[in-house]
Parts: structure tokens; C-alpha cells; sequence
């Protein structure tokens, strides 16, 4: 490199130094903002996180103080005054008090809190067709039977996660209506799916047998066993 290449750069440099400097010294309160916004953005997820676990753990103790009530009433009474603002809290809490009330012989409050929980938008669909499921088998000598086997049909839709239960009430209701086929045919469809359980397998089996059916257990699940 030439002197006078040397020179240039040498220049080039310190130019822009002042340039940097100029401009730190103009808008220079950026890079304080900056500084200011990445503490301040530490500072408030971790004060985030601490009310968060300040929030659940208030939550834990308010609803374990509820169950530790003598009576399902009590206990009942207790649940319906905590509060919860995550969406998966608000269904458990939900469900809990849920079973307090139904415990407590307040069918009406239990199926009311149950359908609450099934139309939370934010939770997954696992939660809402659970309280679903549970609101609508306990309107079995209330709610009529075309409404429930409707809706018991979106329960049962393929690849549904209660689709065998579905179905299983299904079968009942057509029992119930004299359909000894249709309820015999659906406990066959039970039997036949490879996500039966051992309980749910043995009801099947049981009742197609007391309704004077056959059951084929050839394709059914585990019947290598």
C-alpha cells in the first residue's frame, strides 16, 4: 500500500469516527431508548413469569381450600366463588365444580357449568368435547332423545378423541328406542376399532350378548390375544 493509499484510509477512518460520533452525540438518546427497552423487556417477562406462578399457585390453593369442604354443597359453593382468568384453568375449574354440583344432587348447575366450559373458543378441542360428553350424559332423563344422539353424533365423528363413548350412547339411546339392531351394530363397531379398551371392549361384548346378539370378535381388538 502507497503512502498516499495509507493516508486515505487513515482519513476515510477518521471521518467516519466523527461521523459516529456526530451522530451518537444528535441521536444519541436511541441508544439509551434501546438499552432501556431490552432491560425494561427482561424486566417485565420475568415480572410476567412471577405473576403467572403468583396466579397459579393462588389458584391451586383457592381450589384446594373449595374441595377441602365437608359437604359436596360446601364444596360446591366454594368452587363457584373462585376465579380463574387461563383458559385451561377456567375449563378445570369448570369441571370441578362441575362434579361438586352434581354430587350435591344440582344437576341443573353442573350441566350449566359443563356447557360453559365446551364453548371456551381458547382451549384445546380435547377439553371442550370432554365437558360436552359429561353435560350431555347427564341430561339423560331431561334433554330429549333426538337432541342427544345428534349431538352425540358430532362426538362420534372419525377420529374424534370420545368417539368410541360416543358411539357406546348412541347404542343406548337406540336401545332405549327399541333399535336392538342399530344398538347391536354400533357395540360390533366398538368392538371392531382398534382404539377399544379393555372396559369398554367388555361392555360391548356384555351387551350384545344381552340383547340376543353374536358378537364377532374375529376382527376385534386384541382378540389374538
Amino acid at each position: 500500500m502507497s503512502d498516499t493509499d495509507s493516508f486515505i484510509e487513515e482519513v476515510n477512518e477518521e471521518v467516519r469516527r466523527d461521523r459516529l460520533f456526530g451522530l451518537l452525540k444528535r441521536y444519541g438518546w436511541i441508544g439509551g431508548l434501546v438499552v432501556v427497552l431490552i432491560v425494561g423487556g427482561a424486566a417485565w417477562s420475568e415480572y410476567r413469569k412471577a405473576a403467572a406462578r403468583a396466579e397459579a399457585e393462588a389458584l391451586g390453593d383457592a381450589m384446594l381450600g373449595a374441595l377441602s369442604e365437608d359437604t359436596p354443597e360446601a364444596r360446591q359453593f366454594a368452587l363457584e366463588d373462585v376465579t380463574a382468568q387461563a383458559p385451561t384453568a377456567r375449563v378445570l375449574l369448570a369441571m370441578l365444580t362441575a362434579a361438586a354440583a352434581e354430587e350435591a344432587g344440582d344437576v341443573e348447575a353442573a350441566v350449566a357449568e359443563l356447557n360453559a366450559a365446551a364453548t371456551l373458543p381458547e382451549v384445546g378441542e380435547i377439553y371442550r368435547q370432554v365437558a360436552a360428553f359429561k353435560a350431555l350424559t347427564l341430561q339423560a332423563e331431561t334433554l330429549d332423545a333426538a337432541t342427544r344422539r345428534q349431538q352425540f353424533e358430532a362426538l362420534a365423528q372419525p377420529g374424534a378423541p370420545l368417539r368410541l363413548l360416543a358411539l357406546e350412547q348412541l347404542a343406548l339411546i337406540d336401545v332405549a328406542e327399541g333399535e336392538t339392531d342399530a344398538a347391536i351394530a354400533r357395540y360390533q363397531d366398538i368392538l371392531d376399532d382398534a382404539g377399544v379398551t379393555a372396559d369398554l371392549q367388555q361392555r360391548a361384548l356384555q351387551v350384545i350378548v344381552a340383547l340376543g346378539g353374536t358378537p364377532d370378535t374375529s376382527g376385534a381388538a386384541g382378540s389374538g390375544n
